[in-house]
């Protein structure tokens, strides 16, 4: 069944005052939710409904002003909710007509509300972000056309990988599966476990690496022993053979119990996200970091707003960041149109597979043939991406990413950069208010000049 629409109906009730009668009309996220073009949502998000009976989902004006909300200010999901009970700006935002004092949706309705729009449907906040944009003069159309493209990594949610707490963290996993379903193993090895685990962390760091080697040993004898203990007691047990918890970890265990330090292909990071792959990015500070690699393209003029972010895309398997552009450059197009000129990457996307059937070209940094002293001097603007991608990280929850697996990546991805976008734009609307102030103030000044006496004070116009 299709979202029921709740539309502002104008009429009064008698004991309630309407929100836009109390709160300042003139403030950034008033003007924001006032430019927005919220049927545009409405009808990209409800076309994944479909009419059959059913309680009605919640309108989509909500849980897209919660979307927005959520990685606009950098907030849980259990801190939106608060915020949102309290501040009537938010109310309004998400299409309010009345104060609510309680929640009007439940928290887990934005998990399943995420889930269901998936990655492809949440590009529409991106792109309605940029349009907003367009609309109220922060970017000209003519800044799309040239576009810097740069990669790097949203971390995920796990601690840092170390084979002895992984294989400790396996055993403690299925010993405490085993006791759920009523399997009773020879023996936990909790004790002598959480010992040994001790002791090569000790050793470890004493550099003693031979005694810390006996130790892993030892914690991968007593994963085999209880992953082998498992299997033999439910060998023939149909009830326990289909239990999808139970069969998903003993493969998670046998894969941390058969990896080698040094081996090629995936290895198993993380128990509870197992699609972490390690990254290495050549920084002094943090060799590897844990998470997926993400590409992010921005504008390279400086605008009057800022600079946007026009495309973000998560992109599993760590590919090379020259051979990213096949897949980047068509959504990117079908985002902000075909009005690209030009790209501008780093010299990591030399030998790039862009398609040559389009119009624009690709420039890398060191790049020498076809330069002319403006690409030059373009090309030396390319790093303006790196702050847009540290604001991303410390303010819009891609420094680390807590939602699940791979769709889970593509969707913090997309939904930072719409919060980016949307907190330029509310930086942008806060300066056109005080700048069209000021000017009503100066008009006040030189009208009350010639009338000091009487009014000594100027007279401010009303917008």
């Amino acid at each position: 069944m299709r979202p029921n629409e709740r539309r502002d109906t104008g009429q009064a009730d008698l004991l309630r005052s309407r929100l836009d009668a109390i709160i300042d009309m003139s403030h950034p996220l008033v003007k924001l939710a006032m430019t927005v073009d919220w049927s545009f949502l409405e009808q990209r998000f409800g076309e994944v409904y479909e009419d059959k009976p059913g309680r009605p989902p919640l309108p989509t004006r909500l849980m897209a002003g919660l979307a927005i909300l959520k990685h606009t200010y950098d907030l849980s999901d259990e801190v939106l909710c608060e915020r949102w009970v309290e501040n009537p700006y938010y109310q309004f935002f998400c299409g309010e007509e009345f104060f609510q004092h309680r929640l009007v949706f439940d928290r887990s309705s934005l998990t399943r509300w995420r889930q269901r729009m998936g990655e492809e449907k949440l590009q529409a906040l991106l792109q309605e972000s940029l349009s907003v944009a367009t609309r109220t003069e922060a970017i000209k159309p003519t800044d799309l056309n040239r576009i810097i493209v740069d990669t790097t990594v949203q971390p995920k949610n796990i601690m840092f990988p170390t084979d002895a707490r992984l294989v400790n963290r396996a055993r403690e996993i299925l010993v405490r599966l085993a006791a759920r379903h009523g399997i009773k193993l020879r023996q936990s090895y909790v004790r002598v476990g959480k010992f040994a685990l001790i002791q090569h962390q000790r050793y470890a760091h004493a550099k003693q690496f031979k005694r810390a080697n006996r130790a892993l040993r030892k914690l991968k004898t007593y994963l085999g022993r209880v992953i082998r203990d498992i299997a033999r007691k439910i060998e023939g047990n149909v009830d326990l053979l289909g239990k999808i918890a139970l069969a998903r970890m003993l493969a998670l265990a046998r894969r941390v119990l058969d990896q080698k330090q040094r081996q090629r292909g995936p290895k198993v990071y993380s128990l509870h996200a197992p699609e972490v792959e390690c990254i290495g990015k050549g920084k002094a500070h943090r060799p590897y970091e844990f998470g997926v690699k993400v590409s992010v393209a921005t504008t390279l003029a400086h605008a009057k707003g800022g600079q946007f972010v026009t495309h973000v895309k998560a992109l599993p398997g760590n590919p090379y960041d020259g051979h990213t552009l096949r897949t980047v450059i068509p959504e990117m197009q079908a985002l902000v149109g075909n009005t690209i000129e030009r790209i501008l990457a780093d010299k990591g996307y030399r030998g790039h597979n862009a398609p040559p059937d389009y119009k624009f070209r690709v420039f890398t940094s060191g790049q020498k043939r076809r330069m002319t002293p403006k690409i030059k001097r373009e090309l030396r603007r390319r790093s303006a991406v790196e702050p847009v991608i540290g604001h991303l990280k410390s303010e819009h929850r891609m420094g680390r990413n807590y939602l699940w697996h791979h769709h889970g990546d593509a969707i913090n991805a997309v939904l930072a950069a719409a919060g980016y976008n949307f907190r330029r734009l509310i930086r942008w609307l806060r300066l056109l208010w005080c700048l069209c102030l000021a000017r009503l103030i100066g008009f006040a000044q030189a009208d009350g000049e010639t009338d000091t006496l009487h009014n000594p004070r100027p007279r401010l116009i009303p917008a």
